[in-house]
């Protein structure tokens, strides 16, 4: 049996400031992310895959000092084009984004990443990571990645199954997911997801 925490980086200032954050944007976390993840205990975890954008580095850090980071450039945030680093009311004037909305997010973003393309490569990203723990034979691994990474995965392999946006979490949260590597390798399930639970230090 194998246990993965799905953990969302904490915040930073464009978090902050509801601004589209993806793979071009390399920001650390703000102040405030930094105490909120300080200010919490997560569950423990021998091995620890990371996106190496930084604030994803940097979560790993303060969650689980001392343990090696495995960077996966899979895991990384989408690229978001046009949009990266700008809010919606920056963005509200845009003919592309107004026809990104309208879409429901389907459409690919300009100069950037399509969204089904984006998704899959979590996905596989994903994989590798749980394919990786299972050969260890670690009972439990943390995965710190970004919310649309988080989101594309479970709306894949999640338990009950949702809708990509069903799946969002915010900044430090985290989901927790449990594995049988007998029924993962023929199937490629996931035994269960639910939302993982912090106390306070």
């Amino acid at each position: 049996m194998l246990k993965i925490y799905l953990i969302r980086h904490g915040k930073t200032q464009g978090n902050l400031s509801g601004k589209y954050i993806g793979a071009r944007t390399d920001e650390p976390l703000c102040r405030e992310g930094i105490r909120e993840l300080e200010g919490k205990n997560y569950p423990k975890a021998e091995l620890l895959f990371v996106s190496p954008m930084k604030r994803c580095r940097q979560t790993g850090e303060i969650l689980y000092p001392g343990l090696a980071q495995k960077e996966c450039p899979l895991l990384k945030e989408c690229d978001f084009g046009d949009f990266e680093n700008k809010n919606y009311k920056e963005l509200s004037g845009n003919p592309d984004y107004q026809a990104w909305i309208h879409s429901g997010g389907a459409l690919p973003f300009p100069g950037g990443e399509d969204p089904e393309g984006f998704r899959n490569r979590c996905r596989e990203g994903f994989v590798q990571c749980v394919e990786e723990a299972f050969a260890m034979e670690s009972p439990a691994a943390a995965i710190v990645a970004h919310g649309g990474t988080i989101m594309s995965i479970l709306s894949a392999y999640g338990y009950p199954k949702q809708e990509y946006f069903d799946w969002q979490i915010k900044n430090g949260e985290y989901y927790v997911l449990t594995l049988e590597e007998e029924l993962w390798k023929k199937e490629r399930h996931v035994r269960s997801v639910k939302k993982g639970l912090w106390t306070d230090v």
